[in-house]
């Protein structure tokens, strides 16, 4: 009796925790829509992403009193740097908002059908947050808005790690911000448990494990090196974070 109520208990508050984020997602899309005629407006942008970072947090901490996820921070206790390039894998769907939460006034990378998302977009596009292309004008924009002070989470896999394989190979945008705004380069890494809202399985699916487990690290920085290509930096990191996960 007791293990059916434990997993009962389990799936409803997992449940529960999609319901929250998917609530609160769109009543802040749908108060984002008015404000949309000054979305290019960085005062706005930074107003936006401090009340998302609140957000988040409030999930952390649900899914902390909840129990359903249980997230480890590794030296995370020293200080944040901003006017960074924070990167990361990405191996579960919920590793953006968490880290979101956590890091310092940080704009994101995201895919395009975000912005298009009634849901979400309203409010991705008020936060100044940027499409996942790797055009020109992005980067210039984003390099931008990093010498200006603001941070960057962005995920050099591009999507969520393909199950079975350690890491997805990287894509070299990332380094052409930090070179462009001679920013550091910040390195995450994150372990999730197996089956938890991994690439290819969707989020309605019970993970396989409850209580999930997530631990983020905060990794190793490189300097900014203008004689060092994006190409070498890119492959660099990619290597150093393979090994990592691969112990």
């Amino acid at each position: 009796m007791i293990p059916f109520l434990k997993k009962l208990y389990y799936s409803l508050a997992y449940y529960a925790s999609w319901g929250l984020f998917m609530g609160v997602g769109f009543l802040l899309s749908v108060c984002s829509l008015p404000l949309l005629p000054w979305r290019e407006r960085e005062g706005l942008h930074k107003k936006m992403r401090a009340v998302q970072r609140g957000l988040f947090r409030a999930w952390i901490g649900w899914f902390r009193a909840s129990g359903i996820l249980r997230i480890t921070w590794k030296n995370f206790d020293e200080p944040l740097a901003s006017g960074t390039v924070y990167i990361s894998n990405h191996p579960a769907l919920v590793d953006a908002p968490i880290l979101l939460g956590r890091l310092p006034d940080s704009i994101c990378v995201v895919k395009p059908a975000i912005m298009s998302n009634p849901a979400l977009g309203a409010a991705a596009i008020t936060a100044g947050f940027v499409t996942g292309s790797n055009d020109v004008n992005m980067i210039r924009a984003v390099s931008d808005k990093i010498r200006a002070g603001s941070s960057l989470l962005i995920f050099p896999e591009g999507t969520r790690t393909q199950p079975g394989t350690t890491l997805n190979p990287f894509k070299p945008g990332f380094a052409l911000i930090a070179l462009r705004a001679a920013a550091p380069v910040r390195l995450i890494t994150v372990r999730a448990s197996a089956g938890f809202v991994t690439r290819g399985r969707p989020w309605w699916k019970i993970p396989d494990v409850l209580p999930a487990t997530m631990d983020f690290t905060l990794d190793r920085v490189w300097p900014h090196d203008p004689h060092k290509t994006a190409a070498a930096l890119s492959s660099e990191i990619e290597g150093h974070l393979a090994a990592l996960l691969s112990k």
